[in-house]
């Protein structure tokens, strides 16, 4: 009897180490495509830019790791932007503590780095911006979300700093400032190319 009891003792605690290892529910892996919600914007002490089409497509995997690989800004006024150096990679998606009317967690886009043509002076002038940008990340019940209407996974850039990278006009201010809310959707199958798989950070 006492061996049974033993073997029972060695089982449960087992079986409890292998749920301390293993979160309650894993975070989504596959592609992934980011669209825009509402405008996203690049301003500078000298003015900027704004588009109201913006889409982003990469990958991320259940740790969190997060890669863009394709990245599109158009209907733009006040500047012509365009993604470069793609893929940025070493990005990632982090849960936070929860806080009540708060995020649940993070989302940092590494490597990034955006082509903004800009009037300033009455010239036209190139400014390169980039850097790791982090924004907060809501899942689609969150109460808190950026933009209520809309139930899915979102992403929040509210005025995150991107520093002037070389080959930048000497015009260009030495920091930009980019805000944007995206949601963030996988797909429905590997490879399928549709995206309507809904995320959520554990």
């Amino acid at each position: 009897m006492k061996t049974l009891h033993a073997l029972a003792a060695v089982t449960a605690a087992g079986a409890t180490a292998l749920a301390l290892a293993s979160p309650a529910s894993a975070l989504y892996a596959g592609n992934v495509q980011a669209s825009l919600l509402g405008t996203a914007s690049v301003t500078t002490s000298l003015g900027g830019g704004s588009c109201t089409s913006s889409t982003l497509t990469g990958n991320l995997a259940s740790s969190g790791a997060l890669t863009v690989s394709a990245a599109s800004f158009s209907s733009c006024s006040g500047a012509t932007v365009t993604a470069q150096n793609l893929p940025w990679t070493g990005g990632n998606i982090t849960s936070s503590t929860a806080v009540p009317g708060g995020r649940d967690g993070t989302a940092t886009l590494a490597g990034f780095r955006i082509r903004a043509v800009v009037s300033i002076l009455g010239s036209s002038v190139t400014c390169i911006y980039g850097g790791n940008v982090t924004g907060n990340a809501y899942n689609g019940t969150n109460p808190a979300r950026p933009v209520a209407a809309n139930n899915q996974f979102q992403i929040a850039l509210n005025n995150a700093s991107a520093p002037k990278l070389s080959g930048s006009n000497f015009l260009c201010p030495g920091t930009a400032s980019v805000t944007a809310t995206y949601q963030l959707l996988g797909e429905s199958s590997p490879g399928s190319g549709v995206y309507n798989q809904t995320i959520s950070l554990p």
